[in-house]
């Protein structure tokens, strides 16, 4: 893998916002920040077309973001009048946040791919009933009670930063996104969330590829009450349909850009693989009595100590395990044992002479 955003990776590496840069005739990147977050802020991307500017993703609503990406416009000599569409790559807030004060400040449409947009109103406006799944979720799979209801309660923090609005376009596979002057064509790549979509430009050899491959980090892949069944699968899926685009770049939705899409892909993808070996020896060492998903996430390798993960990481750490669980049941190498919450996870068998490993 090359880094080809020179700029931003120095950026990343000083702790500081990266610039606004002119990436391609036409193309801008536009750093919009992420206060007190790892990842620091969110690359928007600005595609020049004959009336004005399209942005891909808008960032989160909070007065620093918005100052940002009106800022940005205006380097690249536009105004936030002059948006005519917000594409969002998919509905997490940092990404579609924003979206509805755009929509509303210039008139833009916005749009998003019917399996996140299906999801809206019942995440961020009729929330109540998701934050009980959630804290139901969490108490099935061994989170403690004291810590349940705080964890599930830590979804709430983040809707300040979402102005809702609804997609009046919806993105579908393999559409090619109707803008003036681009050949942009959707992908939807579910895993991060169930329609998250990429955007290949096959005429400039691009691939604006939001948080599916991200040149450091692996994105969040949890099993969540508005999650699909089996999203570390469908995330493989993904990878596997983006890997061979013809892309000489790619453009993703933090960090940097990079040159060497199947490479980053096919490294991604033995991330997972060994994370399924690592639970799986965890499980196995757990004995007959199994362990939960939360005993499991507690005793696996992070980035950090356990007890140095803030509790909103905690539960995504406790969903990712999850979907690691989950992707191993459909392998059948382990099965969760549910009669009796908590939910526990035990080896499976392999019967003798078989060639299973």
């Amino acid at each position: 893998m090359e880094i080809t955003g020179i700029a931003q990776h120095r950026a990343w590496r000083e702790r500081v916002l990266p610039p606004v840069e002119r990436v391609r005739p036409g193309l801008w990147s536009i750093p919009v920040p992420l206060p007190d977050n790892p990842l620091r802020y969110v690359l928007v991307y600005g595609l020049e077309v004959p009336d004005g500017i399209v942005l891909v993703d808008a960032g989160w609503d909070t007065p620093e973001a918005w100052d940002a990406l009106c800022g940005g416009l205006r380097t690249a000599g536009y105004a936030i009048g002059d948006v005519r569409a917000v594409l969002v790559t998919h509905l997490h807030p940092d990404h579609y946040g924003l979206a509805g004060r755009v929509r509303e400040a210039s008139g833009a449409w916005v749009a998003l791919h019917p399996a996140d947009a299906r999801l809206l109103r019942a995440r961020y406006r009729d929330f109540d009933g998701l934050i009980e799944a959630i804290r139901r979720q969490m108490a099935l799979h061994g989170v403690p009670e004291e810590e349940a209801g705080p964890l599930a309660d830590a979804s709430r923090a983040i809707l300040p930063l979402v102005r809702h609005t609804d997609p009046e376009h919806m993105l579908a596979d393999g559409e090619r996104v109707p803008i003036a002057g681009w050949n942009l064509r959707t992908v939807w790549t579910p895993g991060h969330s169930p329609g998250h979509v990429c955007f290949h430009e096959p005429d400039r050899r691009l691939l604006l590829s939001g948080d599916h491959v991200l040149p450091r980090i692996t994105p969040a892949i949890g099993v969540h009450p508005q999650q699909r069944h089996n999203p570390l699968a469908d995330f493989h899926d993904s990878l596997a349909k983006v890997r061979d685009l013809d892309a000489e770049e790619v453009l993703p939705a933090h960090e940097y850009r990079f040159a060497g899409l199947a490479e980053r892909a096919r490294a991604l993808a033995e991330h997972h693989a060994s994370r399924l070996d690592e639970i799986a020896l965890e499980v196995a060492a757990a004995g007959a009595g199994g362990a939960t998903a939360w005993d499991l996430a507690r005793r696996l390798t992070w980035s950090r100590p356990w007890e140095e993960i803030q509790p909103f990481m905690r539960r995504t750490a406790m969903l990712e395990t999850l979907a690691h669980l989950v992707m191993l049941e459909s392998r059948g190498r382990v099965a969760a044992v549910d009669d009796a919450p908590p939910c526990r996870w035990r080896t499976v068998p392999v019967p003798a002479g078989s060639d299973f490993v």
